[in-house]
């Protein structure tokens, strides 16, 4: 009986085939898009309480914006418009700032949209069980799950912060120009308006990804027979 060659652990090892699937990033943000397109109306939903608190977000920054502008141009008749107004400004100010209740205003907007979208992702998250579990038994990672909640609620986000940012400051030039005319108009300066529009925008996006951040943890983890079971 002729022996059999014993080959090393280390070459049995590598004799084995080993298959990997790694699915690209592109690939990932197709079944974000497609994944939203099914769930379009929630999605509708999740978005437009992103797109409120945004929006009164950059309402109230390119409303400081106008103020700010009539203010440079040190004259004493729209410093009185702008008290009259309602804008506590003292002798030596030369800049106007959120007001105590607006910044709380802000704040609590901004907090009811995270518990907003916390919500809707849990219920999206509860609705995809037998998704999430098919995708883990065909070998998908923890990472891949999560991946796939953090591109959609970027993509939500990107869609509801541009919206909101954009809707608030129109309002607010067009509340400006009722208010003051249309020296407001021309005395903002365009470089503080862009630059409001963009830090609604990215507080927007965090707030997007904030609030995905757990319900897509909890997706994470579930376990694949757990899953499955559910009705």
């Amino acid at each position: 009986m002729a022996d059999t060659p014993i080959l090393p652990e280390s070459k049995k090892e590598t004799s084995q085939v080993q298959r990997q699937v790694r699915l690209p990033f592109i690939k990932s943000v197709e079944i974000s898009l497609k994944s939203i397109k099914v769930r379009f109306f929630r999605s509708v939903i999740t978005t437009m309480t992103l797109v409120l608190a945004v929006s009164f977000l950059s309402f109230v920054g390119v409303s400081n914006d106008v103020a700010n502008g009539m203010l440079a141009k040190q004259d004493p008749g729209l410093r009185q418009v702008l008290i009259r107004s309602g804008y506590d400004l003292g002798p030596k100010d030369t800049t106007v700032g959120s007001s105590p209740k607006q910044r709380w205003l802000v704040i609590l907007s901004l907090l009811v949209c995270v518990v907003g979208i916390v919500n809707a992702q849990l219920m999206a998250v509860t609705e995809r069980f037998r998704d999430i579990g098919t995708m883990q038994c065909l070998g998908a990672l923890d990472r891949f799950i999560l991946r796939l909640f953090i591109l959609e609620a970027g993509i939500q986000g990107l869609a509801g912060a541009g919206m909101g940012a954009l809707v608030g400051a129109v309002f607010s030039l067009i509340n400006g120009w009722l208010r003051f005319g249309a020296v407001a108009l021309n005395a903002v300066s365009w470089a503080s308006l862009a630059g409001s529009i963009f830090i609604a925008m990215i507080v927007g996006c965090l707030l997007s990804l904030l609030g995905v951040f757990y319900p897509a943890l909890v997706a994470a983890r579930m376990q694949p027979v757990e899953a499955m079971r559910v009705e």
